[in-house]
């Protein structure tokens, strides 16, 4: 990354505006600079805002910018996007609801651009929302670090160990704040499986099984022309330049697009979900700074499901279907529980009383992921999902992939971060970026 004046300059400016937010939010009695009753009721005093800018205005940028418009903490002042279309839908949804919400006749507070660098060059932009396809997160996520910005980083947080090493390092050079998108440690359901498996509820955990979708695979679609309105180039960015196709990359996204099933831009489903579920399981067996030790992929190499990995305590993780739907079972010595986004169960009678409105408020609450990256930004702490979590849960998921194509068990140290006596497996450990400038 570029080491010049003029970056450090940006940076230091960031820095003090990122300080000075931090020390207004902590006067005695949370009375900022402007009190709020002075300015009315719901508005927050500039003292208080936090500026984001989105990279990546597709589905799931427009998904995080529902949860961020309507807080009054922050602003959206800027979004960067390869699709000309994608920013102009993306300009006129928030600024439609600001002007709507705040009664602004006519709200125009929204930048686009088409490189994300002019968007991490502003110096009024004290944080950034990644939600750009996965090959891109590790590079903007420390571009926008080392330019003094604080981030959110949609999971899974990279596709190589490498990556996931290098943002740990950027978090920690730069004192950023850091999220992953991981939300469901925010929900109240997830949260409560923790503590059964933490306080022992079902004993001596013994296995655990991770019902998620399939490794990545070989980019196979065919070419399309390249249509007007996309820096298709920059699409690729560090990635190899790959035929264009709309199934990869729709100009209207309606469903979430398929790039996320491809080994050149992603980690299949398996790290698209697993950065979900096996987040979950390494949360609730406490292993959050390190992740298993042996991986043994199944007999059949054309096989998706199966791969068995075990913890240094002996516990057995599986990549199994278990019936249910994308989710975690736990197996201790007194019973099984499973959770996932839709269930909370267990073979053990009366963990759980589903009749009770206690359990009814646990399956409903969804907490806010959001609000506590915010929260930690303003206070200078780590949130709930922070950069080395979401590296160790990624972890899994790239070693995963690379059991399943390589078909060999695999010996892997995770304080070290190498692979034992397998020079074949360590070269995937990282990967060469294409250069697309």
């Amino acid at each position: 990354m570029k080491n010049s004046k003029n970056t450090d300059s940006k940076k230091a400016s960031s820095l003090s505006r990122r300080n000075f937010i931090r020390n207004t939010s902590l006067v005695i009695g949370g009375i900022s600079i402007i009190p709020r009753h002075v300015l009315g009721q719901g508005f927050t005093p500039p003292s208080d805002k936090i500026n984001l800018g989105f990279v990546g205005l597709g589905k799931q940028g427009g998904i995080l910018a529902n949860f961020f418009i309507s807080n009054t903490d922050v602003q959206i002042v800027a979004g960067a996007e390869v699709w000309a279309p994608k920013q102009e839908w993306f300009k006129n949804v928030v600024e439609g609801f600001y002007a709507e919400k705040r009664q602004v006749s006519s709200y125009r507070g929204i930048k686009t651009y088409t490189d994300y660098q002019n968007l991490i060059a502003r110096k009024d932009v004290d944080a950034v929302v990644i939600a750009t396809p996965d090959h891109w997160h590790a590079i903007q996520s420390i571009d926008a670090m080392n330019s003094g910005k604080d981030v959110y980083c949609e999971k899974p947080m990279t596709n190589t160990i490498a990556e996931g090493r290098a943002m740990v390092n950027a978090v920690n050079k730069n004192k950023a704040v850091l999220q992953v998108g991981s939300m469901q440690r925010s929900w109240a359901r997830f949260e409560k499986a923790k503590e059964v498996v933490r306080n022992g509820q079902l004993g001596k955990i013994k296995k655990v099984l991770v019902n998620v979708g399939d490794p990545a695979r070989p980019y196979d679609l065919p070419a399309e022309p390249v249509p007007s309105g996309i820096d298709w180039n920059l699409w690729c960015g560090p990635a190899p330049i790959l035929p264009y196709n709309a199934i990869l990359a729709p100009e209207i996204v309606k469903e979430y697009p398929r790039w996320r099933y491809y080994k050149e831009v992603a980690g299949g489903i398996l790290s698209d979900w697993g950065t979900h579920m096996f987040d979950i399981a390494q949360w609730c067996l406490d292993m959050d700074n390190t992740g298993p030790i042996t991986y043994i992929p199944p007999k059949d190499p054309k096989a998706v499901r199966g791969l068995k990995m075990y913890y240094e305590n002996g516990i057995e993780m599986v990549h199994e279907d278990f019936g249910r739907e994308w989710g975690v079972r736990f197996i201790g010595e007194l019973g099984t529980m499973d959770v996932s986004r839709s269930y909370l169960d267990s073979s053990i009678i009366d963990l759980f009383q589903p009749e009770t409105d206690n359990y009814r408020k646990i399956v409903r609450e969804k907490g806010n992921h959001y609000q506590n990256w915010l929260n930690a930004i303003k206070s200078r702490t780590q949130p709930i999902c922070d950069v080395e979590t979401g590296h160790r849960s990624a972890s899994i998921c790239n070693i995963a992939n690379i059991a399943y194509e390589l078909n060999e068990t695999l010996y892997w140290n995770p304080e070290k971060e190498k692979f034992k006596n397998n020079k074949i497996a360590n070269k995937s450990l990282k990967r060469k970026p294409r250069k697309y400038n």
